[in-house]
């Protein structure tokens, strides 16, 4: 049947009313934040942002996911190519990126590195089986130890330290490579006799170790310490409480720095932004996401732990809030 004017007209009309009465849907850009092994917190931060990100993607038109990688090493090199936007990395890390030392030394200084946010503490554990009789930092020498996966912030952390204390990796009986989720078990079956993770507390890895086998999280202190933390101003004193993993009822010294999230600016200012917003206008949702997080103050998000510049999209978020000037 063929349709009348008046039907066409009609018709015309509704589809017109249509549109206007659909929301407008922004256009969908894609943002990879680079984390860490599954079972540390860094997994779990790339997570909970991309969460309170996700949740208003009809309105700024970002989608967010956060992939296990690497570690720190690896995220600042995954944004520095482009594989990642943002990325989980240690105070220190980001310091020696942004001046192109040590790791960062043979591509030169990475001056488009940005910050966004500091996050939890992150102090070096040690934790060694018990009847391999270690009990302080100078006691791994001649063990079996894993010191960590190239690439990983506890790999750096601790050739840091080895390089503090004169040592090389002949020092040990063995110095193994494995990844932050494979150390907990290696341990357990005795293929290790001390595994090493910076990270913050409480963590599953350090649960599985000390429950998997009879465990003690090792001081990490000394003359050599104190003068690294003399030395470096991203590096500072840490305390891992007692009580919180079995058989280790007393506190720890050690020494540590903070995991931030990092951008560079190949990232957009909204991105950024967006990204900030989330987190700070969500922040005590934030906050109840792991235990890490439930200590952490806004106040010292935005100033500790950043040893290089802050993203344009965070300093806007920030003075939208009356943060910074």
């Amino acid at each position: 049947m063929k349709a009348t004017p008046l039907a066409l007209l009609f018709s015309a009309a509704l589809g017109a009313a249509s549109l206007i009465a659909t929301p407008a849907v922004a256009q969908q850009s894609f943002l990879t934040i680079g984390t860490g092994g599954q079972t540390g917190v860094y997994y779990v931060v790339g997570q909970s942002v991309c969460r309170l990100l996700n949740r208003n993607s009809n309105e700024h038109g970002i989608r967010c996911n956060a992939p296990s990688s690497g570690g720190s090493v690896a995220n600042v090199n995954g944004i520095r190519s482009g594989d990642f936007n943002m990325g989980i990395v240690q105070s220190d890390i980001q310091y020696k990126a942004f001046q192109g030392i040590e790791n960062f030394e043979a591509n030169g200084a990475y001056g488009e590195l940005r910050a966004l946010f500091a996050l939890h503490g992150e102090p070096l554990t040690v934790v060694a089986r018990r009847d391999a009789n270690i009990r302080t930092v100078e006691d791994l020498k001649g063990k079996r130890v894993n010191i960590g996966n190239p690439g990983s912030g506890q790999r750096d952390t601790m050739d840091v330290v080895m390089n503090a204390l004169g040592w090389s990796r002949g020092d040990f009986a063995m110095a193994s490579e494995l990844g932050a989720a494979e150390q907990a078990s290696a341990l357990g079956d005795n293929n290790i006799d001390a595994m090493v993770y910076v990270v913050g507390h409480p963590n599953g890895s350090i649960q599985e170790a000390t429950t998997t086998v009879d465990s003690v999280v090792v001081s990490v202190s000394g003359p050599a310490i104190d003068q690294l933390i003399e030395t470096y101003p991203y590096y500072t004193k840490a305390v891992i409480p007692g009580g919180i993993y079995r058989g280790n009822d007393q506190d720890v010294e050690t020494f540590g720095m903070r995991a931030t999230l990092v951008s560079s600016t190949a990232t957009s200012e909204e991105a950024a932004y967006q990204t900030v917003k989330a987190v700070f206008d969500n922040f005590e949702r934030f906050k109840r996401l792991h235990p890490a997080f439930a200590t952490l103050k806004e106040e010292q998000m935005i100033s500790e732990g950043l040893s290089i510049p802050l993203h344009d999209g965070a300093q806007r978020y920030y003075r939208e809030r009356g943060w910074i000037e």
